[in-house]
Parts: structure tokens; sequence; C-alpha cells
């Protein structure tokens, strides 16, 4: 009897011991891995970010030739509204002289194609009426219209080429001196017989596309075609 008391105490102690050493273990792994985790946090904390207006418009090399593409364009209207404006409404030959701002963009419309090349007339010809040049405000829709109707009409019938681009914005810009023509006979500020001197002007107008689409296609060049046959 007292052997048998004295083997349960026994087994009672060793159950104790292996409880004791089992919480032990579980509490030095928990402390393990709780090192371990703060460590790495230590060791591989990230940089702290910061947002700079410089890295927040940072551009890539194509998107800074295309941004200045664009910003040549939008130079070539303004400066063709000032020497317009300036110089050549100061020339005249037989009562007409030209109109470059309308070369200008039609000319890139015609250049661009219709995807890019309708907004850029819109918003060219936007820009020509709020400059206080243009004759009046029906300019933006025969603009934006004849520029498109241009563009389709060569893209739709011949091939890309010098010759077909100037032909189809001397077109264009024909149509535009008859339109500005009629609305003026419309709203009583021109006169039937200022019919001959909006010819001319479009025939002036279209010899200076020729010099001009050697300018302009060279900065259409910048950052590589965007446009699409």
């Amino acid at each position: 009897m007292a052997e048998k008391k004295k083997t349960q105490q026994t087994g009672k102690r060793t159950a104790r011991s292996r409880k004791a050493a089992k919480s032990v273990n579980t509490k030095t792994l928990a402390e393990l891995f709780k090192k371990r985790r703060n460590r790495d946090a230590m060791d591989f904390k990230p940089d702290v970010q910061t947002a700079t207006w410089s890295k927040t418009l940072r551009l890539t090399r194509l998107q800074q030739l295309r941004l200045t593409k664009w910003v040549l364009y939008a130079l070539m209207v303004v400066m063709s509204v000032v020497l317009q404006d300036v110089v050549m409404s100061n020339f005249s030959l037989f009562g007409a002289t030209t109109d470059l701002p309308a070369c200008t963009i039609l000319l890139i419309t015609v250049i661009e194609g219709t995807e890019i090349g309708s907004l850029f007339a819109l918003t060219a010809s936007t820009l020509y009426y709020f400059s206080g040049n243009a004759p009046f405000a029906a300019v933006i829709g025969l603009l934006t219209i004849l520029g498109i109707a241009a563009t389709l009409f060569r893209q739709m019938y011949w091939h890309r080429s010098k010759g077909s681009i100037i032909l189809c914005a001397a077109l264009a810009l024909t149509g535009y001196e008859l339109g500005v023509f009629a609305v003026g006979i419309s709203s009583q500020l021109t006169r039937w017989g200022r019919l001959p001197s909006f010819l001319l002007t479009a025939l002036y107008s279209c010899l200076v596309l020729i010099p001009l689409y050697s300018l302009i296609y060279k900065i259409g060049l910048i950052g590589g075609n965007t446009w699409k046959e």
C-alpha cells in the first residue's frame, strides 16, 4: 500500500515537471518569434516617402517631347495671330491680305489627322476668337468643321504626302473664306462687292501654306508620329 502511494506521488511530480517544462518551452518560443519579428521590422524599415511637386509631375522622355510639340503648336497659333495683326494687315495687294491664323490652324489639323486634329482645331479656333482678332464667333465652327472635313477627305481618297496635305488645307481655307463672307453678308457686316477680296485672301493664304508646311511638319515630327491612317 505504501509502495503504491509512493508510486502515485512520483507520477504526479513527473507530470507537473513535464507541464512546467512545456510551458517554459512555449514561452521561450513565443519570445523568440516576437524578438525575430521586431528585429526584422527594424532591419527592413521602409524609407520615408516624400511627395514633391517635381516628382509628381515627372514625365518620361517621350512625354516631354510630345508636350514640347504641342507647346510649339500653340506658339505657332499665337505668333500667326500676332504677325497677321501687326505686320500682314498693313500690307494689301488689290485690297486683300493673308489670313495666317486660319492657315496655321487648318494646316496643323490636316497634318495631325481627324482624332487629334479635330480637338486641336476646336481649341485653337477658340483661342483665335478670344484673342480679339477673329471677325466673329462663327469662325470656331467654320475652322473646326472645315478642318475635320478636309482631313477626312484626304484620309479617304489620298495618301499622306506634302501635296495632298497642302491641297486639302487649301480647299478648307477657300471654304473658310467663303464661309466668312457668307456669314458677313447674312449679318450685314460686308457687301457683295467685297467677294473678290475674300477670294484673293484665300489665294494669298493658300500660297503661304507652301513655306508654312515645312516648319509645321518638322514640329509635328517631335516625339514621333501620332497620327493613324
